[in-house]
């Protein structure tokens, strides 16, 4: 079937590269396709301060047709057609208080693929002021006007912002497969992070053509080469728009059952097959988030531990339920809690209790599909050892996985930009309308499903991050070893540290964390969990983690609001207008202004020093140090100057400048996690195992040597410019011991709660 010819698919308007050009009023938006087949025109208007007028051309005009407009334009405007950018997308138009502006994308970054659909990273964008000078009103020099364009620009799109121009990088592989609706508009997705500032234009124009949909979170791709089989190992991590912001400003839940740092992590393993032929793809997809309650902390330089306040305004839990609705609406009936907060006299335990009490009340109210929750105090349990409590997790992940299945499938892959489904991924693509399609044809395009995931296994600590990352990491490499199996890839057991595979996922899902952590809590993630499974925690490690929590707890009093504040401005959550309190003056616990630059943190070091339990801080460290910014700027999220703290033993940090060797530190290298794609390994490693007669190889090849770079270099005269080219190469709140639950339950769960062994 792959051999036989295939009809070509309809050359839908998916536009590359732009040059902008201007008038004194008129902006021209010049864009072309990827194979400079056909050009199109976007005219903004220059003349009012006020207003976003926008006209786009139908036509699709041939380079030669171009040439000719741009002459004519060029003699009919006093001053000439004068090329002011080359860019590769519209990120948005925002307004503060005077006139419109509009983001472009600068430089991208291909950072891998999927099934033929390329993948970009933003790396360098702009913001451009759109009218004409001498339009522009008295507000737009106001210093409040330069704070709110300075603020935006603390959110860093040239990190962890991703897009595809040809596939919905929003949804999973799964979603993207299986949900065939035609018509839709993807960007009110909830991973879409510039919904806010593309609905002017997609409500004038009525269409994406111009504008591109943006994730924010991790994105890693590395080819593997095990026993002789290559694959494509794919680690996605999406971060929810819907209760963003940064740690102590954004915990629990909302009144609509959204919660704060909810991040959906999907792992997609696929084989490279040669054109034509159907793509074998596998994925699981998990969840983290906040405990879904009303609770908050209030920071303190002289209390690096707040306690947990719980607020008891909802005691039927109707926010928890629409939160679990959700999730099942997302993902399927099957929803599994990994809870893993402290127990016992510890300061979370309060929060455990009523979390407990949330799912028993809700389960109550259920007549099926009932949660399923494992209580798990991952800090009690690891102090017997690191290699017993990942063998916990990955005995749970194995039994959830069982529960709830994977997806798996097979694709075309000659679907490709020229032939991108504009509203779905892959089903039935448009043909020529004048020709009708043979069933064979209709056969090579459609996808065969195998397996599908139905539900989704949903990990929490306090601040989702280290205790949650570790645990993900299990259930991903015991979902990889059944996502190899689905593929025919066999070898060593892949829960095995001796196998390198593993110690790449792991290395994966350490950059993932640290991306995550930065995001969040303005720090990488502490590293005592992977570092003591992988047998290298010592001294200067656990050093290390103690620097990190003292400049994430500095960082997390002094900067976060001012980090909360933009994200609030970039996502619409406030909007500017005249006559009413800018951001930074609002006085309610979400917009507070705390200014570090009044901080004498000489005088504070003493108290500091006090105030910190658990032996978090190093005698002679000097704060100001500790203030300084981060010396790797790639790793980080979105600002530069945010961090937290937590408690030692699984806390959530970053990279401390005042250690020289990083590479030692961590255990493995240390590359810039957005120009290296992530990758903090050797680009071509070659391990043998013992034990397999030194004949099971692995080598893993990272995204960039997969790609060329993609070029931004651009010229005045955007028609002789150098297209981008790449090589591809429970029943209950927790387990109890009563073998029998209550009804409603699976006999497969009963099998698990009467033989499985459980952790309290």
């Amino acid at each position: 079937m792959g051999s036989e010819p295939r009809r070509k698919l309809v050359d839908l308007p998916v536009l590359h590269k732009f040059k902008l050009y201007s008038t004194h009023t008129n902006f021209y938006l010049i864009g072309r396709d990827e194979k400079k087949t056909f050009w199109r025109i976007l005219k903004i208007d220059r003349t009012d301060p006020n207003e976003l007028n926008l006209f786009e051309d139908p036509t699709r005009y041939t380079h030669d047709e171009i040439v000719q407009l741009k002459k004519w334009l060029s003699r009919g405007n006093h001053g000439g057609l004068r090329a002011k950018t080359t860019c590769y997308g519209i990120i948005g138009f925002v307004k503060f208080l005077g006139p419109y502006y509009m983001l472009v994308i600068k430089r991208k970054e291909k950072v891998g693929e999927i099934c033929g659909h390329t993948v970009y990273g933003v790396a360098e964008s702009e913001m451009i002021m759109i009218p004409y000078h001498s339009n522009v009103t008295t507000v737009a020099g106001s210093s409040a006007e330069q704070k709110y364009k300075n603020l935006i620009n603390k959110v860093d799109l040239s990190k962890n912002f991703y897009f595809s121009y040809t596939y919905h990088l929003m949804y999973s592989l799964q979603n993207n497969i299986c949900h065939t609706e035609r018509g839709n508009i993807h960007d009110d997705n909830m991973f879409v992070w510039n919904k806010y500032l593309t609905r002017g234009i997609r409500r004038i124009l009525q269409n994406t053509v111009w504008t591109v949909s943006l994730i924010y979170g991790f994105f890693q791709q590395t080819k593997c080469l095990v026993s002789g089989e290559e694959f494509i190992l794919t680690l996605i991590a999406r971060r929810s728009r819907h209760y963003a912001g940064t740690r102590y400003l954004r915990r629990g839940i909302n009144d609509e059952g959204s919660v704060a740092n909810e991040v959906e992590t999907e792992q997609i393993v696929t084989k490279e097959v040669p054109e034509g032929q159907k793509i074998l793809m596998t994925s699981i997809v998990q969840m983290r988030g906040s405990i879904p309650l009303f609770w908050s902390q209030e920071s303190s330089v002289f209390n690096p531990q707040p306690n947990i306040i719980l607020n008891n305004k909802d005691p039927n839990y109707k926010a928890t339920q629409l939160h679990f609705k959700n999730l099942q609406h997302r993902y399927g009936k099957m929803i599994i809690i990994m809870n893993l907060i402290k127990t016992g006299k510890h300061r979370e335990n309060n929060i455990g209790e009523e979390f407990r009490k949330a799912i028993s009340f809700i389960n109550r109210s259920m007549k099926e599909n009932h949660l399923l929750a494992i209580h798990f105090d991952l800090n009690k349990q690891s102090q017997s050892g690191a290699d017993g409590t990942f063998e916990h997790l990955c005995d749970y992940g194995k039994r959830a996985l069982k529960l709830m299945n994977l997806f798996s499938g097979e694709a075309p892959s000659g679907i490709r930009a020229e032939g991108v489904i504009n509203n779905s991924f892959f089903y039935n693509p448009f043909l020529d309308q004048d020709k009708e399609a043979t069933s064979s044809e209709e056969e090579a395009l459609k996808a065969d499903i195998f397996f599908l995931q139905n539900g989704v296994l949903r990990s929490n600590c306090i601040d989702c991050l280290d205790r949650t990352n570790f645990s993900q990491y299990a259930y991903g490499l015991v979902a990889l070893d059944n996502q190899l199996h689905r593929m025919g890839i066999t070898g060593p057991p892949i829960v095995d540290m001796k196998n390198p595979l593993t110690k790449k996922l792991m290395e994966t899902y350490q950059n993932m964390g640290d991306a995550i952590s930065l995001q969040y809590a303005g720090s990488e993630a502490h590293i005592k969990m992977f570092s003591a499974l992988r047998g290298d925690w010592n001294m200067i490690m656990k050093q290390r983690d103690k620097i990190i929590a003292l400049r994430r707890h500095l960082y997390n009093t002094f900067q976060d609001s001012e980090k909360q504040n933009a994200i609030n401005l970039f996502l619409g959550k406030f909007r500017p207008e005249l006559g009413r309190p800018a951001l930074w003056e609002l006085p309610n616990q979400h917009y507070t202004r705390r200014n570090s630059s009044n901080l004498d943190t000489i005088t504070l070091w003493p108290k500091l020093s006090r105030s910190v339990s658990d032996n978090l801080l190093l005698k002679g460290l000097d704060p100001k140090d500790l203030l300084l910014e981060n010396p790797q700027p790639s790793r980080e999220g979105l600002n530069a100057d945010w961090e937290t703290s937590s408690d030692i033993g699984f806390n959530e940090a970053e990279t401390s400048s005042s250690i020289v060797n990083q590479d030692y530190l961590r255990g493995t290298g240390s590359r810039q996690m957005f120009l290296e794609v992530g990758s903090t390994s050797n680009s071509s490693v070659t391990y043998d195992v013992p034990g397999f007669s030194h004949s099971y190889d692995a080598k893993f090849i990272t995204a960039e040597e997969m790609f060329e770079r993609c070029s931004s270099t651009s010229s005045d005269n955007m028609f002789s410019d150098i297209s981008e080219s790449f090589t591809s190469t429970t029943s209950t709140d927790e387990f109890p011991p009563d073998p029998n639950p209550p009804e409603g339950f699976s006999k497969e769960f009963t099998q698990w709660v009467q033989h499985g062994r459980t952790l309290m």
